[in-house]
């Protein structure tokens, strides 16, 4: 899969639907062991919802860690640096694939993130290492790989005008595990462990609502892709703009937006 380039402008353009599961995982988050606690938050992204988690918890010192500079620009200018708290936060670049924690964290957290990482499952048993008893892991993933904007897009992607250029380099369709193959590696792992799926109903508004979410997330290999070829990129995205209009039709209230997400918050036992 090609490692895409983001676009903060492009991701924020809908921050309040994506920050509304981070909000409703950090909800199911128990209270963290100890004192100003230390948090990692997995793919931070522009950081907006890392500072979420100042919010929570005022004293923590938080880091957001992400491979992707232009994100990682953004969250520096604006949400770096002290907290009204009394916590801290602050960013770093680190590859969700390889990073092993340097030092004991009680809560570490991922938000939209993990099904870009193939064989992430395999990397829980570092994480949940690095917390303390009584400490968590949780995360939230797009579970929607069988839904329209997807299949419509590998779809086109397979089609003879664009198989040599963009067949096999998005999301594969296994990239998320179930319900079950989560709890049950973080059950294995010594960790309580809640699993659960969101079915939300985005009303999107303006002109190609749908594409323009996924100009944001799940389209970003394919317009890594053909960043290059601005005359090809825009063939391929008109090509897929009339497939999402169809999929998904406009309503005199907006563009709904079926977005099915997986939760799991895994607190270490004591």
């Amino acid at each position: 899969m090609t490692t895409p380039r983001w676009d903060p402008a492009q991701y924020l353009r809908h921050a309040a639907h994506r920050a509304r599961p981070f909000a409703d995982l950090l909800a199911r988050v128990p209270e963290l062991p100890g004192g100003r606690p230390r948090i990692a938050d997995l793919g931070c992204g522009p950081g907006n919802v890392t500072a979420l988690l100042a919010e929570r918890w005022p004293d923590a010192h938080i880091t957001g860690y992400d491979n992707s500079p232009e994100m990682l620009d953004k969250a520096h200018v604006d949400h770096e640096g002290p907290t009204p708290g009394g916590g801290r936060l602050d960013f770093a670049h680190a590859d969700a694939r390889t990073w092993r924690p340097q030092e004991p964290y009680d809560l570490i957290v991922s938000n939209a993130t993990l099904q870009w990482v193939p064989g992430h499952a395999d990397r829980f048993a570092d994480w949940v290492a690095a917390l303390g008893p009584g400490g968590a892991f949780a995360f939230q993933v797009p579970d929607n790989i069988d839904a329209p904007l997807h299949t419509l897009m590998r779809g086109l992607a397979a089609t003879p005008r664009w198989t040599d250029r963009l067949a096999g380099i998005l999301r594969r369709t296994d990239s998320v595990h179930t319900p079950g193959a989560y709890l049950d590696r973080l059950a294995r792992l010594g960790c309580s462990t809640d699993v659960w799926r969101t079915t939300y109903l985005h009303v999107l508004r303006g002109p190609d609502p749908v594409l323009d979410w996924v100009k944001g997330t799940g389209l970003r290999p394919a317009l890594t892709a053909l960043a290059d070829d601005p005359e090809a990129r825009d063939a391929f995205l008109t090509e897929y703009r009339d497939l999402l209009r169809d999929a998904y039709p406009t309503a005199p209230y907006g563009t709904v937006l079926p977005f099915r997400r997986l939760f799991a918050v895994a607190v270490k036992e004591t």
